[in-house]
């Protein structure tokens, strides 16, 4: 059994992201910009913004943290999503989810202008991405075929199941994965990425463990602790743990895979933590830099 280290491979992809800023700033352009917008006094979410905001330090992304409070307008916050998209100082920002209970997310997220969308979620980056057109990804699904990548891990004529049908990472990832690729990623030739067929399941699906049996690689978001059992997976098959559940006394975390009892059957698997969440945030700084050079050229 190989661990996929997310930590590890993110930390090599921030020193790339960070060789590549500073020879933006060596040849006299200005750096990257990420703004994030966080809404309310949420925990959780304030450690994942701080999280984001510590990241881009790190390469060299500039990073604006824009703090607004829970009884904030839908409408209010409507004018700062335009204000984000009107800012030419700007390359991509955020909306850090889950927002107060009476805004609409999906009102909030389809306004903001597509070229600066980083974390991949507006209506017009999720149907490029369907499309098989140039986008920016969805930063989780990107995050997971980078790790997959990294490892030479081929999705290529493999069974993908995905446990979740999220429009955060259930959905896009499914598209990302059983797409003809278009471009390569290091490591790894563009032959070997996508063009998996792929099996989504949720919770109507009938005979979930018969269905997982057949997978090559799976995939679990489902936000249920422990939900893939060992007796589900087949020998080899290759593990993927999106799930971030706090169990017991708050401060543990557990994913969605059993892991002391699926990792010994696994050829590759994910921990939590340290598996997806830190692809998640530095696929965001690739998008970051990525919807710089777009804005650039």
């Amino acid at each position: 059994m190989t661990l996929l280290d997310g930590k590890h491979i993110a930390s090599l992809i921030r020193a790339e992201l960070k060789q590549q800023v500073d020879q933006l700033l060596a040849d006299g352009h200005r750096a990257p910009k990420l703004a994030v917008v966080i809404v309310g006094h949420n925990p959780a979410s304030e450690t994942y913004v701080n999280n984001k905001i510590k990241a881009c330090a790190e390469v060299g992304i500039q990073a604006e943290k824009v703090a607004l409070e829970a009884d904030i307008t839908e409408a209010d916050l409507l004018q700062e999503v335009q204000r984000l998209n009107q800012d030419p100082s700007v390359d991509g920002f955020i909306v850090q989810l889950p927002l107060p209970e009476h805004i609409n997310e999906t009102t909030i997220l389809s306004a903001i202008d597509y070229r600066k969308d980083v974390d991949g979620l507006t209506p017009e980056n999720v149907g490029r991405t369907v499309q098989g057109l140039p986008s920016l990804v969805s930063a989780t699904p990107k995050g997971i075929r980078e790790l997959l990548a990294r490892y030479n891990i081929p999705t290529a004529g493999r069974h993908v199941v995905v446990i979740g049908r999220s429009n955060i990472v259930g959905k896009p990832v499914a598209m990302l994965l059983m797409q003809k690729p278009y471009l390569s990623l290091p490591g790894m030739s563009a032959a070997s990425l996508g063009d998996a067929t792929v099996t989504i399941c949720h919770s109507k699906t009938q005979d979930l463990a018969a269905i997982c049996r057949t997978a090559d690689i799976i995939i679990v978001a489902a936000g249920s602790p422990k939900l893939l059992t060992a007796d589900m997976v087949k020998p080899g098959a290759t593990i993927i743990d999106v799930g971030i559940n706090r169990v017991m006394d708050g401060y543990r975390l557990v994913g969605d895979v059993d892991f002391d009892a699926v990792a010994p059957k696994a050829a590759y698997i994910t921990p939590v933590p340290g598996g997806v969440g830190p692809m998640t945030i530095v696929s965001l700084l690739q998008n970051t830099l990525q919807a710089y050079q777009n804005h650039k050229s």
